[in-house]
């Protein structure tokens, strides 16, 4: 009898080691399925709610395709931690890299090493130099400046005083959206009277519009180079009690902050600038297939005013 209880117990373990191993197995597999290929993205940082959008937008279409597993990492605004990072996805073996570079030149060697190693890498939002990677996809912030400079000479009927505060200027939207505006503005009346670079967040852009607004008696409008820029001028000039008097205008055109901004009446256009992030993994995966794709994928955009905005705005033409 106790020889029997023994036999069963031993017959019991060893029929749960067999299911064990067979729902590994299968676990296992369904993993390797789901895990074909891994994707590293770096994101320069998670500080700005279109940096926050992005990350979102690259999650919901990886996650239309088991076959991808993208690993994520933050580089807080730390350009010496994103090359890190670059290193690690190189060291990992990953399949596929995905930049978001915070700065072009310091950027540009760590990305050329990988690509020369075999790795495909896409850089997105934020150039680096040269052309030592894949795939570059972004909208193009000279056109979408140029139409923001355009679309203020014409509101301020070609003339006015008009503060314009920059994203970081050692960045290439910075710098694009920047020389754009010049060009929009050109043989035009509207004067800057004051610039400053607020690096993308609202409240540095917040501190240089208190800035200008106790130098500058009469201020028209604020050019911000991103929607929170132009919503931390507006908390600024709101304090002061002048903000019914200025015009904000900015740039991303996410629906929960600049469209939004826009039908509340705080910001009076913000131009659209795509996180680019299904086009990221859209592409990525035709690469790892072994499609070939173009160098330069431009996104287009459109502006938001509260003339346009409840049809979904206006496509910018060329």
């Amino acid at each position: 009898m106790f020889k029997g209880k023994i036999m069963k117990r031993i017959l019991s373990l060893i029929i749960v080691s067999l299911i064990s191993i067979s729902n590994y197995s299968k676990a296992d597999t369904e993993e390797a399925g789901k895990a074909k290929w891994t994707i590293g993205m770096s994101q320069c940082n998670l500080g700005e709610p279109w940096r926050v959008q992005m990350n979102a937008d690259v999650k919901a279409a990886a996650d239309k395709y088991p076959e991808i597993k993208v690993v994520y990492k933050d580089a807080q605004n730390d350009t010496l931690k994103q090359r890190s990072q670059v290193e690690e996805f190189v060291s990992a073996g990953v399949n596929l890299i995905i930049i978001s570079p915070k700065e072009a030149a310091p950027l540009t060697p760590v990305v050329a090493q990988a690509y020369q190693k075999g790795i495909p890498v896409i850089v997105l939002d934020r150039r680096v130099l040269g052309d030592q990677y894949t795939c570059f996809i972004g909208a193009d912030n000279k056109k979408i400046g140029k139409a923001a400079g355009k679309w203020i000479v014409t509101k301020l009927g070609g003339k006015g005083n008009v503060v314009e505060l920059m994203g970081l200027m050692t960045s290439t939207p910075g710098q694009d959206r920047h020389s754009g505006f010049l060009d929009g503005i050109k043989g035009s009346d509207v004067n800057v009277i004051f610039r400053a670079d607020m690096k993308w967040l609202e409240p540095d852009a917040r501190k240089e519009t208190e800035s200008a607004l106790a130098r500058f008696d009469k201020i028209d409008l604020v050019y911000a180079h991103n929607d929170p820029g132009a919503h931390g001028a507006y908390l600024a000039a709101q304090a002061a009690g002048r903000e019914k008097n200025i015009i904000f205008v900015g740039i991303d055109g996410l629906p929960q902050e600049g469209q939004a901004y826009v039908k509340q009446g705080i910001m009076q256009a913000s131009f659209e600038y795509p996180t680019g992030g299904k086009e990221a993994i859209e592409l990525g995966l035709d690469i790892l297939n072994g499609k070939k794709v173009e160098k330069e994928v431009t996104l287009s955009s459109r502006v938001f005013t509260k003339e346009n905005i409840d049809a979904g705005g206006e496509v910018l033409k060329d």
